[in-house]
């Protein structure tokens, strides 16, 4: 999946603190790719080689029916 500014994705990289962590792409440049971690009160953003980061499709909420 191509990776753009918007797009969810996940750190692959198990030797990385980050590993696991989802954030948001918000800049693509050099084949590296800055992602913004947002937790309750804190945000940060980290640049990661498009090698070590993943595009994935966020889970939807399913609406009950009444």
């Amino acid at each position: 999946m191509l990776i753009l500014p918007g797009t969810t994705v996940k750190i692959i990289n198990s030797d990385d603190i980050y590993y696991c962590f989802e954030g948001l792409v918000q800049r693509v440049s050099d084949g590296k790719a800055a992602v913004l971690f947002e937790g309750g009160n804190w945000s940060k953003l980290v640049t990661f080689p498009l090698s070590e980061i993943e595009a994935i499709i966020p889970k939807t909420k399913v609406k009950e029916k009444k």
